[in-house]
């Protein structure tokens, strides 16, 4: 099982990657959440810029990424879920729920430290919410967050299985919340208790601070609920809740490559969001 893993990862991810960004952006045009307010031939092209440039730079600088440290854990038995030597079904879905979590920690952590909220404005700084910006980030944070679950995998010792299915579940939930797509309110109310729906990751997209500083999860909603983090709607209602960064508001800077890739050197350090939760910085 792992031979077959380890040999076919690219296109097993490749394949989920392209078959739910295609299904997402043919719902986008079908069934539209919101207007959109920035040219979407222009965000797209420079949103998938990024996405291809930090692509690129992770096989540079990681070759082996997330399953070659997977596979050095096992090799050595490393890691929690070593020690405990669970049946390889439940040591999987352990593993995923584990990771998910810890994808919850790291971003409460980019939205808490300015250094890192800086690097992490690029993702909040587009000016319209869609299936491209699921993939949205700085590429200093694109590594900085390899380095994280590096870790995270060394001290949990996750299946390789396991490290796949969640590499494949964090890019397909990605893209289904922050699509632009249209949900029964009754569908979405029930869905939001298994994962993370657009409406409900949205949210997180407001230029309003305590809104921004709120539903933190990209695959499992229940962290959110757990941890005082869930927030139900935008005062403003989906239609007129705002997009973006309140000090970032030039499509120039926001939704071209260059710009977006200057973002982290712009503004005061103490300038991020969530202790702005708690009026503790003006």
């Amino acid at each position: 099982m792992n031979e077959f893993i380890i040999a076919h990862e690219v296109p097993i991810r490749l394949g989920f990657f392209f078959g739910v960004f295609g299904a997402m952006a043919l719902w986008e045009v079908l069934a539209p959440r919101r207007p959109l307010g920035v040219s979407k031939p222009v965000r797209w092209a420079n949103n998938l810029a990024l996405v291809f440039l930090n692509s690129i730079l992770l096989r540079l600088v990681f070759p082996a990424a997330a399953v070659g440290v997977a596979l050095y854990a096992q090799s050595r038995g490393l890691g929690l879920l070593h020690a405990a030597a669970l049946p390889p079904a439940l040591a999987l879905v352990v593993a995923v729920v584990a990771l998910d979590f810890a994808i919850y920690l790291q971003h409460v952590l980019f939205h808490a430290v300015p250094a890192l909220w800086r690097l992490h404005r690029v993702h909040h700084a587009d000016l319209d919410i869609d299936v491209t910006t699921g993939a949205r980030f700085h590429p200093v944070e694109i590594l900085l967050s390899m380095l994280i679950k590096f870790a995270v995998i060394l001290v949990l010792g996750p299946p390789v299985a396991g490290v796949v299915a969640f590499e494949v579940l964090l890019n397909a939930t990605a893209m289904f919340n922050h699509g632009n797509v249209r949900l029964p309110a009754a569908v979405d109310r029930v869905l939001r208790w298994i994962v993370v729906t657009p409406d409900m990751h949205r949210v997180h997209h407001s230029v309003e601070d305590d809104e921004t500083n709120s539903n933190f999860g990209f695959n499992l909603p229940w962290w959110d609920r757990l941890f005082g983090t869930y927030l139900d709607q935008p005062r403003a209602g989906h239609l007129g809740m705002e997009i973006g960064i309140r000090t970032f508001r030039d499509p120039r800077r926001c939704a071209w490559l260059d710009g977006m890739l200057a973002i982290p050197f712009i503004g005061r350090i103490t300038d991020y969001a969530i202790n702005r939760r708690w009026g503790t910085v003006k």
